[in-house]
């Protein structure tokens, strides 16, 4: 986790002096990813980006529906165990929590510029602070329960599982770390919300830098501590995966906070996405009224809004087309797996190290080049290697799979 955090600081960094073309601070700006690349490399690596970053935004919405809709079970289970004694093993499915998160994303789809809300990252700060405090919490107070640490150095024991079974999870443990760290594909366009002076890179230096430490020691503590309290019994999840169970309201606290925050996460997502099509196709059809032709809709105390009917359309076509695969492959962990292997070695390690160095003019076989080759050769062997992993993960859990009908 730490050599990931550090890997993805340094490119970060590079990426995001790669946000204006030419001087770094009154450079002309480059307001997506795509646009950063086509000013750096051109050519066909354009389309391949704009590809793999788009189908990694349509992942993460997929992600992100899965994990809500756990976190509203888990609220509804921990309420069930708690007024039942644990004696019934409140089984439900998560299809109904699943249309409910996505009815909600349908209706914030739809406010313009969502994404750049001001208090959209304070809320979503507090709401993250709140979920992991709670995990870190119980975890402590359960070692202390215990009075010792459980598990190993090494993880899971053997016997518990496999060999093969305890690589497979390790490969997928290395997709789920990337996925964890994986704002890189946003970054540019968080970047592009800045205000100068000073220099938006330099803005966005320090903030990742805060960012990336902040939550890596989160991801440590809450990590280290769910393995010291439950050991080779930690569930996937700690919040969601019931090896807490008291207290239930401080649970349903820490759940309903993930769910907040994914609310607003998947917009901030999704709105990159959203614009792309939507200039993509105003660009293409631009002569056509359903494109362009908005109408006015009163509501009560806010004054008026405006419809636009193309994107009406198309964004809840899309929070319902993710909405059923999510349904489909409730898959969290292998899910997250693939999405982090997918995304890493691309969109956080090739792309910004390719355009840093014909920004920067960095000479081919010198030593700085060979150093930043190593780099991303290295990390695409661990993205290879997660994908791996998570897609072994996908196949184990289709051998006792229903569409639509997984309970937890």
């Amino acid at each position: 986790m730490l050599l990931f955090a550090l890997v993805i600081l340094y490119t970060s960094n590079l990426l995001s002096q790669c946000y204006r073309s030419g001087d770094p601070s009154t450079g002309k700006r480059n307001y997506t990813y795509m646009d950063a690349v086509k000013a750096n490399l051109g050519g066909h690596k354009v389309a391949i980006c704009g590809w793999i970053q788009y189908i990694n935004l349509f992942g993460v919405a997929i992600g992100y529906t899965i994990a809500a809709s756990i976190s509203m079970m888990a609220v509804k289970r921990s309420n069930c165990l708690h007024e039942s004694g644990g004696k019934d093993g409140c089984r439900m499915s998560s299809n109904g929590y699943m249309i409910a998160f996505g009815i909600t994303e349908v209706i914030f789809s739809q406010i313009p510029d969502f994404d750049q809300v001001w208090w959209l990252s304070i809320v979503a700060a507090i709401m993250s602070f709140t979920y992991s405090t709670v995990g870190l919490s119980l975890g402590i107070a359960q070692v202390a329960e215990n009075g010792s640490f459980k598990g190993s150095l090494t993880g899971i024991s053997i016997g518990r599982v496999t060999e093969t079974q305890k690589l497979w999870r390790s490969l997928q443990a290395l997709g789920a770390i990337a996925f964890a760290y994986s704002y890189s594909i946003i970054l540019i366009e968080i970047q592009d919300t800045l205000k100068s002076p000073p220099a938006e890179h330099k803005t966005m230096k320090k903030a990742t830098s805060i960012s990336i430490s902040v939550t890596t020691t989160f991801y440590l503590l809450c990590g280290c501590m769910g393995y010291a309290a439950f050991g080779d019994d930690a569930p996937g999840n700690l919040l969601t995966g019931f090896g807490f169970k008291n207290p239930y309201w401080l649970l349903d606290i820490a759940n309903v906070a993930i769910v907040v925050h994914l609310v607003g996460a998947y917009q901030v997502y999704c709105q990159p996405l959203f614009a792309f099509v939507e200039k993509w196709s105003a660009h293409k059809w631009n002569k056509s009224a359903f494109m362009a032709k908005e109408f006015e809709l009163p509501l009560p105390l806010l004054g008026s809004y405006k419809v636009n009917l193309f994107r009406l359309s198309w964004r809840t076509i899309f929070v319902v087309v993710t909405t059923i695969i999510s349904m489909l492959m409730p898959f969290f962990n292998d899910v997250v797996g693939i999405l982090g292997a997918f995304g890493f070695w691309p969109l956080t390690v090739y792309f910004p190290i390719e355009m840093y160095i014909a920004e920067k003019k960095i000479g081919s076989w010198t030593t700085r080049w060979l150093g930043l080759q190593l780099l991303s050769i290295t990390c695409l062997v661990v993205s290879v290697a997660a994908a791996c992993g998570s897609v072994a993960g996908v196949i184990l859990d289709l051998k006792s799979y229903k569409p639509f009908k997984t309970t937890y």
